[in-house]
Parts: structure tokens; C-alpha cells; sequence
């Protein structure tokens, strides 16, 4: 363990030195041309999950082409899989207008454009006490969130503004880059204590909690403009369907027109928030969900294909 100690005693290390199972060399190249999707699609069943993947690709395009929000909702492990660049070209495209991440998923962002890798070895750190010491991860983070009080603005905001000042040599493999080059709003929604920054004695809860509640009212006012568009979940098990139950019955409390929009959730396995909160309870306020269990980094890059080659 490299010795540096805080302002508490802890000893952190380097991100520089730290073993990590991730690294910008495995992540795919975004392809320049997606026509082929049409003769994939050819392939898939006119039933079930065929039938379902076709609705969700069409409503996307139909959605974007009518003007109306598409917003990606993420856990970490999305960015893990090296899906940060495919789907910063949904960003680029024009075919997503907002997202939403829980705390890790823009940790591990941030050390991919920063450092080119991520998803430190737990196992192998955990038992000397450096999981989760990185001095750069956590200063960059926490930074952010003081920021975020500074400017009373969000923790996305602070955290992509921070990106692009610091001209990251990796930023063309970051989601978060892509967003503050398209214009497109990002949102951070942090519980205190699950992410490896807040072991860190500079973590300062006000901060963090302010910067995340600007952004729940930011996220709120998305869904609360939601009728006709889309809102898809990614790899979140708990915080951001929790997010989005919250901020769609803030949205019909208001009397907002919810009509005609679509959900849909994307995960490994089935699990009970995504599917109550993102699929079947929000057919009871005007939408349609549909349901795909696989694994990301397969699932997704056919999901990004079928957007981009049906976006008109």
C-alpha cells in the first residue's frame, strides 16, 4: 500500500499503481456504418422479445423524430463492459436527450477518461485496506461535489464541466465526455456511504447531498416532460428505478400530460425494482415497458445498432 496519509489517518494509493480488470484497450471501436442492422433484425421472430426489441428501437426513432425525450438511466457495470463509447454515440447522434447514473457509473467514467481504466480488483485489495483508497479518483469526485455546492449546481454538471477542463486523454472513450460535447444533461444520483470516494476523509456530505438533490429536481423535470418519449434502464438493480418511481409520481402529482411513453429495462437477471418500478408500474401513468435479460455487453451494442440505423 502506497503511504499517504489523510487528514483522519487512512493511507490511499494511486490509480496509477492500482490493479484494475479494466482498461480502454478492450473497448470497442463505434462502428462508422450500422445499415447492417436491417438484415439482423430479418433474423429476430415476429414474437416475444423479437416483437419487443423492434417496438422499443421504432419508439426510440419515432420519439427523437417527434421531438420528444429519450433518457438513459445506468448502473456502474454498464461502463465496465466498455459500453461508454457505443453508447456515447447514441449522445452524439441526437438519439438520447438526457442521462441518469448512480454514483459509481460515473466514478468508473471518470478513471476511464482520466486514466484509460477502471473496475479495481477488489478481492485483491480488500484485505490490506487500499479498496477504494485511489488519492486521484477521490479527489477528482469529491472535488466535484464541492463544486457542485460552490456554483449551487448539480454533481452531473460539476463532474462533466471538471472533464472538460482537465482535457482527459481518454475522453473519446468516456459517456460523460460525450454528453458535454453534445450539450446533453447528465445527472448523478449518489447514496452516501455505497461509493469507494466516501471512504475518504475529504468526502463532504453536504456537498454530495446537495449535488445530488439539484440533480433529482433536474431528473424530476425530465420525466415530468416525458409524454410520447422513452426512458430506458440500464444495469441499475436499485437507486435509479427507485429515482425514476419517485420523480414520475412527483410528475402525475403535478397533473402533467404522461401519455404514450415508453420504458423498458435491460439487465443481467431479473430483479424486482427494475421490473416493478421501470416496467409494469408505470403502465398505471400512460406507458408501455418491455423486459431484456442478457448480458450487457452483448444486448447493447444491438440496441445501439437498431436506434442509430432507424434514427431519421
Amino acid at each position: 500500500m502506497t503511504d499517504r496519509p489523510g487528514s483522519d489517518g487512512s493511507k490511499k494509493t494511486s490509480v496509477h499503481e492500482r490493479l484494475s480488470k479494466v482498461d480502454v484497450s478492450q473497448f470497442p471501436p463505434v462502428p462508422e456504418d450500422f445499415s447492417w442492422y436491417s438484415r439482423y433484425e430479418e433474423l429476430l421472430p415476429r414474437i416475444l422479445k423479437g416483437n419487443d426489441l423492434r417496438a422499443l428501437t421504432d419508439g426510440v426513432a419515432s420519439a427523437r423524430a417527434a421531438g420528444k425525450p429519450v433518457v438513459l438511466m445506468l448502473g456502474a457495470h454498464v461502463i465496465k463492459c466498455g459500453m461508454g463509447p457505443l453508447l456515447g454515440h447514441l449522445v452524439a447522434c441526437g438519439a438520447v436527450t438526457g442521462v441518469a447514473m448512480n454514483g459509481a457509473c460515473a466514478i468508473h467514467d471518470v478513471e476511464i477518461a482520466m486514466w484509460g481504466k477502471t473496475s479495481e480488483d477488489v478481492e485483491a485489495n480488500l484485505g490490506d485496506g487500499s479498496f477504494g483508497m485511489s488519492a486521484e479518483t477521490a479527489g477528482f469526485m469529491n472535488g466535484a461535489a464541492r463544486r457542485s455546492l460552490q456554483e449551487k449546481t448539480g454533481l452531473g454538471e460539476a463532474v462533466t464541466t471538471m472533464l472538460a477542463e482537465a482535457q482527459p486523454p481518454h475522453a473519446g472513450m468516456s459517456l460523460l465526455a460525450a454528453c458535454r460535447r453534445a450539450g446533453v444533461g447528465v445527472t448523478v444520483h449518489v447514496a452516501i456511504g455505497t461509493d469507494i470516494v466516501h471512504e475518504h476523509p475529504e468526502a463532504d456530505g453536504r456537498a454530495i447531498g446537495h449535488g445530488t438533490m439539484y440533480d433529482f429536481r433536474r431528473f424530476a423535470g425530465w420525466i415530468e416532460g416525458l409524454d410520447g418519449g422513452v426512458v430506458i434502464n440500464v444495469g441499475s438493480a436499485v437507486i435509479m428505478p427507485e429515482v425514476f418511481l419517485k420523480a414520475l409520481a412527483m410528475a402525475r402529482n403535478k397533473e402533467a400530460e404522461l401519455g404514450g411513453f415508453i420504458t423498458a429495462n435491460f439487465d443481467m437477471l431479473s430483479q424486482y425494482r427494475p421490473l416493478s418500478n421501470v416496467v409494469q408500474r408505470p403502465e398505471a401513468a400512460g406507458g408501455t415497458g418491455y423486459n431484456f435479460i442478457g448480458h450487457h455487453e452483448i444486448l447493447l451494442p444491438i440496441l445501439v445498432a437498431g436506434i442509430t440505423s432507424k434514427l431519421r
